[in-house]
């Protein structure tokens, strides 16, 4: 009698907090296993759907871009799943959730003002990638800068000036860029 008293209680204690926090990570890592799965999956459709329609704009450069997007998407997905996860696993631990919610809005309004140039950079990158305004490789005038252009990443991109000089420009200062890499248009001809 004992014994099954026993293992009741430990079903019990089990049945509650610790199923909980078992089923939140469980729920959790499979939305980022099927998240990253689907965001592969959309990310190996468009680097070779047939949307080349330049001859410079190659299927490398495509499914390069397409693979940036991708891990930027992968990485949002993570984020969001576990920020979640955590917030659900700090209230079956009994932590009152409101005043932390509340705090974390007031301390992201103070970053939200003093890192707009970092979320200005990192928008004009995005839309850079998007549009495929330039690329590794493309022969680019911006500021005053001009020079190939040798990475290009959502905050930052890096152009080799003929005299040598590495400048780093940050996406969000971008307001008008020259490349004389893209195909002349057939209207232009």
């Amino acid at each position: 009698m004992k014994v099954n008293q026993h293992i009741q209680d430990a079903y019990n204690w089990f049945s509650g907090a610790p199923l909980h926090i078992l089923v939140i990570i469980v729920v959790a890592l499979i939305f980022q296993s099927l998240g990253g799965r689907a965001i592969t999956r959309a990310m190996d459709r468009i680097a070779t759907a047939d949307f080349v329609s330049w001859p410079q704009r190659t299927i490398a450069r495509q499914k390069e871009r397409a693979r940036t997007l991708g891990s930027i998407l992968k990485s949002t997905l993570n984020g969001t799943v576990w920020l979640i996860a955590t917030a659900m696993l700090l209230s079956e631990f009994g932590l009152n959730l409101g005043p932390i919610i509340a705090s974390a809005g007031v301390i992201g309004v103070a970053l939200g003002l003093g890192a707009q140039t970092i979320v200005r950079d990192i928008l004009a990158g995005i839309f850079m990638l998007v549009e495929d305004q330039y690329g590794v490789g493309d022969e680019i005038l911006v500021l005053e800068v001009k020079g190939i252009v040798e990475s290009v990443g959502l905050r930052i991109t890096t152009v080799r000036s003929k005299d040598g000089t590495l400048w780093y420009i940050r996406n969000g200062e971008v307001l008008k860029i020259g490349n004389n890499s893209q195909p002349k248009s057939k209207i232009a001809k």
